[in-house]
C-alpha cells in the first residue's frame, strides 16, 4: 500500500484496520473502536486488486468537539457489499486525504483513528473528482464518571528500529521503580545492585523523554532509585540507532518514556504504596486547552536495605602455590529517599509552529553505617586484627532546563527544529571511620579518617535539525549539535586520630568536554519490497583536564580527536499475503564512546583501607563496529523476532584491579579489545483472548583481550589479560486479566554467570507477582506485589583471578519484598490528535554504576 504515510503513528495503529498496518504492534493487533477490550481483534487480509479507473476521491476529517484536523486518521475504501478494504490510505496533518486511480461506481468510505467512533458513509465515484467535503468524527472514549478509558496495547510491542515495553500494561510494577521495571525490558539486564546493561554490555546511553538528564549524569543505577515506576509509559530500546543520533553507545540507547497526557482538558493522579523494602507517593496533574498544554509530576520515595559481605583473598607465589592473606566479614544497614518532579509547557502560537519548555529535578540521599572485621594474615603484623566502623553519606540534587521551537509545512514530513538545553548535577560522597582493635568496638580508637568528595556536572547543549521529504519514500535529515561538558571533583582527606589534614591525598580536578558534530542521513525505498538508510556523523572533540595545584607526576590531560562515524541499514519486505508484516533488517555503525566523570574522577575512596577504588583521568574514548541481522515476522496474531548482532570495541574501558603495597586497587582502563557475538530471540503470543505471554532470550560470545596496562599515576602493570565465555539471559511475562476489572501478571528472569577480565561474577535471578484489582468505576485500582517472596537475599558472588591474587567475595542484598499500591485518576478529558515533538537526545558518553559501588564519586 504505497498510498498511506510510511510514518503512520503507533496511536493510528491500534485503530486501523489490519491491511493498513504495515508493522502490526506485537501480539494480536489491538482492540478496534468500539470491540470490548481483550476480544479477538481481526486477522490480517490481503488487500485485494481493486478496478482501477480516472476516479480521485477528496475530503477532510475533523473532530466533532474540537473542529480540528484528526491527523493521520485511517481511510479505507470499501466495496458496496462486504467489509473487506480495496483501498486505503491516511490522512495528512490537516486531515486531508485523497485517493487517485479509481474506478467509477458505488461503494462506502470507513474513516478511523484510535479514541472516535467508526463512520461508514456511502459514496458514488465518478471519472472525475468527487468531493466529500469535511466529515467529522466523535469520540470513541468510554466516560466512567470522569476518567476516560481507551484501547489497549500489548505489554512489549516490536517496531521496525526498536522494541518498545509498555510499563503501563504491567501491574507488577505498581509501587516500584524505574530499575523494576527495566529488568522486564526485553535484551535488558538489571543486576541486583541496580546495575544496567543491554545485550551484555553496560555501556548504553540512558534518556529520559528522548533527552539526556543530570539525574543520570553520575549513576544510571542510582537515577533509577529515584524514578517511580507509576509514572514511566513506556521504555524503547534501540539497537541499532541511525547518524542523528549522537555517537549512540556501543550496547545502544534505553530511552524511557514518562507519563504525559495530551488530552483537553484537566486531568490528572494520585498514588500511594508502602512495602517491606520501599514506600513512595506521587502525582500528576495536567492541562490542555486549545493551543497551550501544561504537564507537572512530583513524587517522593523512602527504602530501607540491610546488608551482608565477606571476602577472602589469597597471594599467589612464584613456585604456583597460594597464601591466605586477608579475610574480612561485615553488615550495616542503608536507609535513603528523595524526590523528583518535573513541569512543562507546550504552546501552538499558530499552524505549523510549536514552543515546548520543560524543567525537571530530582534529590536523592542515603545514608548508612557499615562495620567490617578485618584479618589480615599476610604480611603479619602486630594489628593484625581491627574492626572498622564506618558512617557513609551520600547527596545528590540535580536539574534540567530544556526548550525547543519546531517548525513542520504544508509539506508532509518537513521539519525544522531548534533546542537547546542546560542540566547540572551535583552530589558529596563522604564517610567518617574509626578503627579499633580486635573484633568489637569496645577499645580505644587506634586510628580515624574523614573524606568528603564534591562532584559537579554541567552539560549545555544547542541543536539544530532539519528533514525534507524529496518524496513519499525519500526523506534527507541532516543537523547540528554543540556539547558543552564541565565536570569537577574536590576531594579532602582528613586522618590519623586527631584528623588532621592530608594534602597528599586531597586535591581538586577539572575536566572540560567539548564535542561538535553534524550528520546526515538519506533513507529512499528501492523498489516496493526494499528501503535503505544512508547516514554519517562527523564529531569533533576538545578534551582539557587538570588538578589544582598540579601534582609533580601529572601534568593533565589534553585530547584532541576527530572522528568521521558512517551508518548503513538495509530493510526488506517481501510482502508475502500468507505471511504479512515480515521484514528483514540488516544494520551496520561505527560509534564512539567517552569516559564520564564516574570513570575519571581521581578521588581514591579508602573506607576499606585494604580495598580502595578511584577513577582514571587519562581515559581515551572507544571505538565500536557494530553489525545487526534483525528478522520479525506475524503468525496468527504472534510476533516473532529474531537478531544476530557482532560488537567489536577497541581501546575498551573496562575495571581492572591490582595489588600495591598489600592492597587492592580497583580502577579503569583502557584494556584492548571487547568483542561479543550473540544472538537475540523475543516472542509474544496470546494463547487466549485474555492471556498474554511474552519472552526473551539472549545468548552471546564475549572475547576480552588486554596487553600489559598503563594504569595511570604511574602505574603499570606489566601483566596481559584475556576471558571469554558464553553469558545467557531470559525472562518471561504474562498476564491474565479475569472478570470484574481482576488481574494477575508474573515475571520471572534468569541471568548466567557475567565474564569479566580478571574474573567473573555469578548469575542471579528475578521474579515477581502481582495482583490488581479495579475500583471506583475504573478509576481507580489497588495492587498488592512481592518480588522475590521464597528467599530474602541474593548473593552476587564475585570471583577474580589474576597473576598477583585470588579473591572471593560474596554480596548478600536483601531483595525481599511486597508492597501495596493504590492509584486513583480524576478529570475530564477528550480525545487531542498529538503533533509531533522535537527533544535533544546526547547519547555519547559512557556513564557509571551504582554510587554504592566502589569508585564513585
Amino acid at each position: 500500500m504505497k498510498r498511506y504515510l510510511p510514518f503512520l503513528v503507533a496511536s493510528n495503529l491500534l485503530a486501523a484496520p489490519a491491511w493498513a498496518q504495515t508493522t502490526p504492534p506485537a501480539g494480536t493487533p489491538a482492540a478496534r473502536p468500539g470491540q470490548a477490550p481483550g476480544a479477538a481483534a481481526p486477522k490480517p487480509l490481503a488487500l485485494p486488486t481493486a478496478p482501477r479507473g480516472a476516479g480521485r476521491l477528496t475530503g477532510g476529517v475533523l473532530d466533532a468537539t474540537t473542529k480540528k484536523p484528526v491527523e493521520f486518521a485511517t481511510v479505507a475504501l470499501l466495496p458496496a457489499d462486504g467489509n473487506q478494504p480495496i483501498d486505503g490510505t491516511v490522512c495528512d496533518d490537516k486531515g486531508r486525504f485523497v485517493l487517485k486511480g479509481l474506478a467509477a461506481g458505488t461503494y462506502r468510505v470507513q474513516l478511523s483513528f484510535v479514541g472516535y467512533v467508526t463512520r461508514t458513509e456511502n459514496v458514488t465515484i465518478t471519472d472525475g473528482t468527487t468531493d466529500l467535503g469535511t466529515l467529522q468524527l466523535t469520540s470513541a472514549a468510554q466516560k466512567l464518571g470522569e476518567v476516560t478509558v481507551t484501547g489497549e496495547r500489548d505489554v512489549v510491542e516490536t517496531k521496525p528500529d526498536r522494541i518498545v515495553y509498555n510499563a503501563e500494561k504491567d501491574i507488577t510494577n505498581s509501587g516500584g521503580t524505574a530499575a523494576d521495571v527495566l529488568r522486564k525490558v526485553p535484551l535488558v539486564n538489571v543486576d541486583p545492585d541496580g546495575n544496567v546493561e543491554l545485550r551484555g554490555t553496560s555501556n548504553v546511553r540512558v534518556l529520559i523523554n528522548n533527552k539526556p538528564s543530570g539525574i543520570v549524569a553520575s549513576s544510571v543505577a542510582d537515577a533509577m532509585k529515584q524514578i517511580p515506576a507509576d509514572q514511566i509509559k513506556s521504555v524503547e530500546v534501540i539497537t541499532t540507532p541511525s547518524a542523528k543520533y549522537d555517537a549512540e553507545g556501543t550496547g545502544g540507547i534505553i530511552n524511557i518514556i514518562l507519563k504525559k497526557n495530551n488530552l483537553q482538558g484537566t486531568n490528572g493522579s494520585l498514588g500511594l504504596a508502602a512495602g517491606t523494602r520501599s514506600s513512595n507517593g506521587n502525582a500528576s496533574l495536567n492541562y490542555r486547552q486549545g493551543k497551550i498544554g501544561l504537564t507537572s509530576s512530583v513524587s517522593g520515595f523512602g527504602f530501607y536495605s540491610p546488608n551482608r559481605n565477606d571476602l577472602t583473598r589469597s597471594l599467589k607465589n612464584p613456585d604456583g602455590t597460594e597464601t591466605l592473606a586477608l579475610q574480612q566479614d561485615g553488615d550495616g544497614n542503608t536507609l535513603g529517599g528523595g524526590g523528583f518532579g518535573r513541569l512543562g509547557l507546550d504552546y501552538d502560537p499558530a499552524q505549523y509552529h510549536n514552543l515546548t519548555l520543560s524543567l525537571q529535578g530530582s534529590a536523592f540521599r542515603n545514608s548508612g553505617d557499615y562495620q567490617q572485621f578485618n584479618n589480615v594474615l599476610f604480611p603479619t603484623t602486630a594489628a593484625n586484627q581491627f574492626t572498622r566502623a564506618t558512617d557513609r553519606k551520600f547527596r545528590t540534587q540535580s536539574y534540567d532546563l530544556s526548550g525547543s521551537y519546531t517548525r513542520t509545512f504544508e509539506q508532509k514530513r518537513r521539519e525544522w527544529s531548534v533546542l537547546a538545553q542546560h542540566t547540572r548535577n551535583r552530589n558529596v560522597q563522604d564517610y567518617d571511620l574509626n578503627q579499633y582493635a580486635g573484633r568489637d568496638e569496645s577499645g580505644a580508637v587506634q586510628y580515624r579518617e574523614q573524606s568528603d568528595n564534591l562532584s559537579r556536572n554541567l552539560e549545555t547543549t544547542l541543536q539544530t535539525d532539519y528533514a525534507h521529504p524529496f518524496s513519499e519514500t525519500a526523506l534527507l535529515e541532516t543537523g547540528a549539535k554543540a556539547i558543552l561538558r564541565r565536570v569537577s571533583s574536590d576531594y579532602d582527606v582528613y586522618d590519623q586520630v586527631a584528623l588532621d589534614f592530608n594534602p597528599a591525598r586531597s586535591n581538586l580536578f577539572n575536566y572540560n568536554q567539548d564535542v561538535v558534530s553534524a550528520y546526515g542521513t538519506y533513507g529512499f525505498s528501492a523498489s516496493k519490497k526494499l528501503s535503505f538508510k544512508l547516514g554519517a556523523r562527523v564529531e569533533n572533540t576538545r578534551v582539557r583536564g587538570n588538578f589544582e595545584p598540579k601534582p609533580k607526576d601529572n601534568a593533565g590531560v589534553s585530547q584532541d580527536y576527530l572522528n568521521v562515524l558512517p551508518n548503513l541499514s538495509l530493510s526488506f519486505q517481501p510482502q508475502n499475503p500468507k505471511k504479512p508484516g515480515q521484514t528483514l533488517r540488516l544494520a551496520y555503525s561505527k560509534r564512539i564512546q567517552r569516559p564520564q566523570i564516574f570513570y575519571l574522577n581521581p578521588f581514591r575512596n579508602t573506607s576499606d583501607t585494604l580495598n580502595v577504588s578511584y577513577g582514571n583521568p587519562e581515559l581515551e574514548r572507544e571505538l565500536t563496529d557494530s553489525y545487526e541481522l534483525n528478522y520479525t515476522t506475524f503468525i496468527k496474531g504472534s510476533v516473532l523476532n529474531m537478531s544476530a548482532y557482532v560488537r567489536r570495541t577497541g581501546n575498551a574501558i573496562e575495571s581492572v584491579r591490582f595489588i600495591k603495597d598489600g592492597v587492592n586497587n580497583q580502577t579503569f582502563a583502557n584494556i584492548g579489545r571487547n568483542a561479543t557475538y550473540g544472538v537475540s530471540l523475543f516472542s509474544s503470543v496470546k494463547p487466549v483472548p485474555k492471556w498474554d505471554v511474552s519472552g526473551n532470550l539472549n545468548v552471546y560470545y564475549v572475547s576480552l583481550k588486554s596487553p600489559a596496562l598503563s594504569l595511570g599515576n604511574g602505574v603499570v602493570n606489566t601483566a596481559a589479560y584475556s576471558n571469554d565465555g558464553v553469558m545467557y539471559a531470559i525472562n518471561v511475562n504474562t498476564s491474565y486479566k479475569f472478570e470484574k476489572g481482576l488481574s494477575i501478571q508474573g515475571y520471572g528472569g534468569l541471568n548466567s554467570p557475567r565474564i569479566q577480565l580478571q574474573g567473573k561474577q555469578a548469575a542471579w535471578t528475578f521474579y515477581s507477582l502481582g495482583l490488581r484489582k479495579n475500583l471506583l468505576k475504573d478509576k481507580a485500582d489497588l495492587t498488592l506485589n512481592a518480588d522475590n517472596f521464597l528467599q530474602a537475599t541474593r548473593n552476587l558472588n564475585t570471583l577474580l583471578d589474576t597473576e598477583q591474587f585470588r579473591q572471593e567475595s560474596n554480596n548478600y542484598i536483601y531483595l525481599r519484598g511486597v508492597r501495596l499500591a493504590f492509584n486513583y485518576r480524576f478529570g475530564k478529558v477528550a480525545a487531542q490528535p498529538q503533533k509531533r515533538r522535537k527533544g535533544i537526545q546526547n547519547d555519547d558518553a559512557k556513564q557509571g554504576e551504582s554510587s554504592q559501588g566502589q569508585g564513585q564519586p
